[in-house]
């Protein structure tokens, strides 16, 4: 048998490109939230977690926040708890709680760490509640803008404070944590968080160097019907406009008001891209061209090559 060695070529001069982000993000602390969307595929799921594995064997500290919105929905509509969404965001009702906890911290979490075990990820599962970590109150019946509605969004949190503490713990010691948006407040009531809230909010906290936003949109869209529209880069002024223009909607919503919290809360940078798209965090991550949007508190500071790509 006669074997031809493979040429190196391409693999080497990837990781010339990839060496200066490489040597800019060891030792950052990268936030990534992904919707449950995502966790209806196994292979997808597999796919996401993979690329996160190699952020964490190249020694940046990643933070995952997991959603579960449709497997959410699926329970509580076989447990005949009818799924009912304002603007975005779930009204969680008593009745819904107790799948709320089930589906974010049992079932979710539990088989994101089995696959993190899978690919050798040091992972450890915890929600909100664990040892205090996020502090919580129930929402306040809230008047719409939109409508003038007043809604109860019923156990739905807000959050008052999150102890860093907890998570510092885990990534000095080399773990990763994966967190479930559950949460509660003083009295223990069990309360349902936006997992892009706790994200953002958790990345302030933190001093994330990046938030990433892993949606099954590719990116936010200036049109929302048509899926080509992807704007490669925004600021909170843009940000702005795009939700007075109507160009947000539904889930992208409480998204856009996540991001505003990471940027004003010190997040030098938020990406939204698409777990459908093949290996979309490590291109966002890795190269300047980037595969959905990233918004800055100002487009204005980015450096040419940057604006010049698309994406940073």
């Amino acid at each position: 048998m006669i074997m031809h060695r493979a040429d190196p070529t391409a693999v080497i001069r990837a990781l010339r490109s990839a060496a200066p982000y490489i040597r800019l993000y060891k030792g950052k602390t990268f936030i990534v939230k992904a919707g449950g969307g995502v966790f209806g595929d196994p292979a997808a799921t597999r796919a996401l977690i993979e690329q996160i594995a190699i952020l964490h064997s190249l020694g940046i500290r990643v933070v995952f926040v997991h959603g579960g919105g449709p497997q959410l929905t699926e329970v509580t509509e076989k447990l005949g708890v009818p799924t009912q969404m304002i603007e975005g965001r779930r009204v969680t009702d008593a009745r819904s709680i107790d799948a709320t906890a089930m589906v974010l911290s049992g079932l979710i979490n539990t088989r994101i760490l089995a696959v993190c075990r899978e690919l050798q990820i040091p992972a450890i599962g915890i929600s909100g509640v664990d040892a205090g970590l996020i502090q919580a109150h129930k929402r306040a019946p809230v008047k719409l803008q939109s409508t003038d509605e007043t809604v109860d969004y019923g156990f739905v949190g807000d959050i008052d404070y999150i102890d860093t503490d907890v998570v510092r713990k885990l990534l000095d010691n080399g773990l990763m944590p994966v967190i479930s948006p559950l949460s509660s407040d003083m009295s223990g009531t069990l309360l349902n968080i936006n997992a892009d809230t706790v994200a953002a909010t958790l990345g302030a906290a933190l001093g994330a160097e990046k938030l990433l936003l892993c949606t099954g949109a590719p990116g936010i869209l200036e049109r929302l019907e048509d899926p080509g529209s992807v704007i490669s880069y925004t600021d909170l002024a843009g940000l702005d406009t795009l939700r007075k223009q109507g160009s947000l909607a539904d889930g992208m919503l409480p998204k856009a008001k996540a991001i505003e919290t990471a940027i004003k809360g010190g997040v030098k940078r938020v990406h939204v891209i698409s777990y459908k798209s093949a290996d979309a965090i490590l291109a966002e991550v890795f190269t300047n061209e980037g595969t959905g949007t990233l918004v800055v508190a100002d487009v204005g500071k980015l450096e040419p090559a940057e604006l010049a790509a698309g994406q940073g």
